[in-house]
Formats: structure tokens, sequence, C-alpha cells
């Protein structure tokens, strides 16, 4: 997604959101909510949405740098996220003013806005990330690997074209195995 949004510039609006794997992937009861343990709860995910809330406050631009270093390293260096201490370092590479986030990922307003984001994700059918929703309403989960370079473009053209204008694709799932096999060459 980066690579696209350095190509379409202004012409790609996303608008991220948070959406709570670890509630989806809960064991607790139904009544059960990640955002609202006490300060104990050790989280498998919410400090890194914590964060988007947080780089989210600084603008667009400063989001975006966020999004951009906390999905490297989260899964191109596959660094350990989860932490607070993680997220500020992230923060700090994506030049964030450190003082603002901090206020901001700390205010318990924070977690109330991963709650009300992941219910809103739900009432839209969202199961899992990451998952498009667009302009239209209607919405795509995507699971793949990041394609080479020279190939992103047509890539984002592709899912699009069957994502955004063929309402009729419901799913396209590639048999496993041998998926991922040959999926990286």
């Amino acid at each position: 997604m980066a690579r696209v949004k350095v190509e379409l510039g202004d012409d790609l609006q996303i608008n991220w959101r948070s959406f709570a794997l670890e509630q989806v992937n809960s064991k607790e009861s139904d009544d059960w909510k990640a955002w609202e343990q006490g300060p104990d709860y050790v989280s498998r995910g919410l400090w890194p949405l914590r964060g988007g809330i947080a780089a989210r406050a600084q603008g667009a631009d400063a989001h975006n740098r966020y999004m951009d270093k906390i999905l490297e390293a989260k899964h191109v260096n596959r660094e350990d996220v989860r932490t607070r201490e993680a997220v500020l370092e992230i923060a700090e590479a994506a030049n964030l003013d450190i003082e603002k986030f901090v206020e901001v990922i700390d205010d318990p307003d924070t977690l109330a806005q991963i709650g009300t984001d992941h219910e809103d994700a739900l009432a839209r059918g969202v199961f899992g990330t990451p998952t498009f929703v667009f302009a239209d309403g209607t919405s795509a989960f995507l699971k793949m690997f990041t394609p080479p370079e020279d190939e992103s473009m047509s890539a984002f053209n592709d899912f699009m074209g069957i994502a955004s204008k063929r309402k009729y694709f419901g799913e396209l799932k590639r048999p496993q195995p041998p998926w991922p096999r040959g999926a990286r060459d």
C-alpha cells in the first residue's frame, strides 16, 4: 500500500481504523472486551492500535509515516511491536511529536476509540485484516504477500478491479497446500 500511495498520491485516500484481532480470537466470553481491561492486562496488539490513533491525531502525513514504519517493522523485519516501548520507538522513527504522541497513546479515550472502531467494523462484516471498505460501503478482505516492487501498482489495480468493481465475486481462495509455496519466488 505504501508504494501504491506514493504512486497515486492524493488520488488514493486511506482511512485506517482499528480492528482488534485479539478480540476476534479471544477465548473469553462474548461480553469481554480487550480494550476494557485494566492496566495490568498484557495485550497482544492494542499498543500498535493506540499508536495509530495517536499518530492520526498529528495529521494524515504523520499517520501515514507511522503506518509505513509499523507495518515494515512487523511484517518485513518481523519485530515484536506489541509493547508501548516498541510503538514509541516506531513513532520516533516516523518523526512524530513524541510528547503529543504519548499524551494521546496514554489517554483512556484512545482505548475507547479502538472499541468504537472495532464494533463499527463488526457491523460492516469485518472479520480480519486487512479489510478494505470502499466508498459505496462494500468491502473485501485480502490475504497476500507483498508483490515485487515493479508489480505493486498492477497488483493493486487487479485487486481493485475484482474487489471494488465486481460485487459478485464473493471469495477467491487458493488451496493450501500448495499456496503459499512459490508465492515469493
